[in-house]
Protein backbone atom coordinates (compact mmCIF):
# COMPACT_ATOMS: atom_id res chain seq x y z
CA UNK A 1 0.00 0.00 0.00
CA UNK A 2 1.16 3.61 -0.99
CA UNK A 3 1.51 6.22 1.79
CA UNK A 4 -1.65 8.41 0.69
CA UNK A 5 0.77 11.25 2.40
CA UNK A 6 3.05 11.43 -0.45
CA UNK A 7 3.62 11.95 -4.34
CA UNK A 8 4.20 9.83 -7.06
CA UNK A 9 5.88 10.54 -10.27
CA UNK A 10 5.26 8.19 -13.02
CA UNK A 11 8.71 7.03 -13.18
CA UNK A 12 8.09 5.31 -9.07
CA UNK A 13 9.81 7.78 -7.36
CA UNK A 14 7.82 8.88 -4.24
CA UNK A 15 8.18 12.51 -2.13
CA UNK A 16 7.50 14.06 0.78
CA UNK A 17 6.95 17.83 0.90
CA UNK A 18 7.61 19.92 4.09
CA UNK A 19 8.04 22.78 5.17
CA UNK A 20 11.63 24.00 7.11
CA UNK A 21 12.82 27.22 7.64
CA UNK A 22 10.94 28.74 4.89
CA UNK A 23 12.08 26.72 2.23
CA UNK A 24 10.24 23.63 0.85
CA UNK A 25 12.07 20.47 1.40
CA UNK A 26 11.25 17.46 -1.23
CA UNK A 27 12.37 14.09 0.84
CA UNK A 28 12.58 11.29 -2.31
CA UNK A 29 12.77 7.58 -2.46
CA UNK A 30 11.80 4.75 -5.05
CA UNK A 31 8.44 3.04 -4.39
CA UNK A 32 7.77 -0.36 -3.06
CA UNK A 33 6.34 -1.00 -6.52
CA UNK A 34 9.66 -0.42 -8.00
CA UNK A 35 11.92 -2.26 -5.54
CA UNK A 36 9.68 -5.49 -6.31
CA UNK A 37 10.15 -5.06 -10.07
CA UNK A 38 14.00 -4.22 -10.12
CA UNK A 39 14.22 -7.56 -7.40
CA UNK A 40 17.57 -8.25 -6.37
CA UNK A 41 19.53 -4.76 -6.04
CA UNK A 42 22.83 -5.10 -6.20
CA UNK A 43 24.47 -1.41 -6.37
CA UNK A 44 23.06 2.08 -5.60
CA UNK A 45 24.71 5.46 -6.92
CA UNK A 46 23.37 8.67 -5.08
CA UNK A 47 22.74 12.23 -6.46
CA UNK A 48 26.10 14.41 -4.98
CA UNK A 49 25.05 17.43 -2.15
CA UNK A 50 24.97 20.55 -3.73
CA UNK A 51 24.03 19.26 -6.89
CA UNK A 52 21.32 21.15 -8.87
CA UNK A 53 18.77 19.04 -10.26
CA UNK A 54 15.12 19.37 -12.86
CA UNK A 55 12.16 17.41 -12.42
CA UNK A 56 12.25 14.75 -15.00
CA UNK A 57 16.37 14.30 -14.79
CA UNK A 58 18.27 11.48 -13.89
CA UNK A 59 20.34 11.93 -10.98
CA UNK A 60 20.98 8.51 -9.52
CA UNK A 61 21.13 4.92 -10.37
CA UNK A 62 20.01 1.69 -8.98
CA UNK A 63 21.06 -1.67 -10.14
CA UNK A 64 19.89 -5.20 -9.88
CA UNK A 65 20.90 -8.19 -10.84
CA UNK A 66 18.25 -7.65 -14.02
CA UNK A 67 18.60 -3.74 -15.02
CA UNK A 68 20.00 -0.52 -14.35
CA UNK A 69 17.28 2.03 -13.66
CA UNK A 70 17.89 5.44 -13.33
CA UNK A 71 16.32 7.27 -10.23
CA UNK A 72 14.64 10.77 -11.75
CA UNK A 73 14.32 13.71 -9.79
CA UNK A 74 10.67 14.75 -9.26
CA UNK A 75 11.26 18.24 -8.48
CA UNK A 76 13.14 20.90 -9.26
CA UNK A 77 16.06 22.33 -6.97
CA UNK A 78 19.44 21.55 -5.00
CA UNK A 79 20.04 18.04 -3.31
CA UNK A 80 20.87 19.08 0.27
CA UNK A 81 21.45 15.52 1.95
CA UNK A 82 21.43 12.26 0.37
CA UNK A 83 20.97 9.19 2.40
CA UNK A 84 24.55 8.16 1.99
CA UNK A 85 24.14 4.30 4.01
CA UNK A 86 21.75 3.46 1.99
CA UNK A 87 24.39 1.77 -0.81
CA UNK A 88 25.33 -0.30 1.59
CA UNK A 89 22.13 -1.88 2.74
CA UNK A 90 20.16 -1.97 0.05
CA UNK A 91 17.89 -4.31 1.52
CA UNK A 92 16.25 -1.56 3.65
CA UNK A 93 14.90 -0.54 0.51
CA UNK A 94 12.71 -3.66 0.87
CA UNK A 95 12.31 -3.53 4.36
CA UNK A 96 10.73 0.11 4.35
CA UNK A 97 10.73 2.10 1.18
CA UNK A 98 8.68 5.08 2.36
CA UNK A 99 10.74 5.75 5.50
CA UNK A 100 14.61 4.56 6.23
CA UNK A 101 14.78 4.01 2.38
CA UNK A 102 14.84 7.34 1.50
CA UNK A 103 17.18 8.53 -1.36
CA UNK A 104 17.72 12.14 -1.34
CA UNK A 105 16.20 15.67 0.22
CA UNK A 106 15.78 18.28 -2.63
CA UNK A 107 15.32 22.47 -1.84
CA UNK A 108 12.72 22.68 -4.18
CA UNK A 109 13.35 26.20 -5.96
CA UNK A 110 10.75 25.70 -8.43
CA UNK A 111 7.84 23.87 -6.79
CA UNK A 112 5.70 23.92 -10.10
CA UNK A 113 6.62 20.28 -10.97
CA UNK A 114 4.88 19.31 -8.03
CA UNK A 115 1.52 19.58 -10.12
CA UNK A 116 2.95 17.47 -11.88
CA UNK A 117 2.93 14.59 -9.39
CA UNK A 118 -0.13 11.51 -8.74
CA UNK A 119 -2.07 11.42 -5.16
CA UNK A 120 -1.57 8.00 -4.24
CA UNK A 121 -4.70 6.29 -5.67
CA UNK A 122 -3.17 7.56 -9.27
CA UNK A 123 -0.37 6.17 -8.49
CA UNK A 124 -1.92 2.99 -7.79
CA UNK A 125 -4.18 3.02 -10.96
CA UNK A 126 -0.82 3.37 -12.98
CA UNK A 127 1.08 0.63 -10.86
CA UNK A 128 -2.09 -2.21 -12.08
CA UNK A 129 -1.91 -1.30 -15.50
CA UNK A 130 1.84 -1.75 -15.84
CA UNK A 131 1.21 -4.46 -13.78
CA UNK A 132 -0.51 -6.31 -16.96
Amino acid sequence: MNPPNLLYAKTHEWTRVEESGGAKIATVGITAFAVEALTDLVFMELPKVGRQVKAGEAFGEIESVKAVSDLYAPVTGEVIEVNSGLPEKLETLNADPFGAGWVAKIRITDDSALSNLMNAAAYEKQCAEEAH
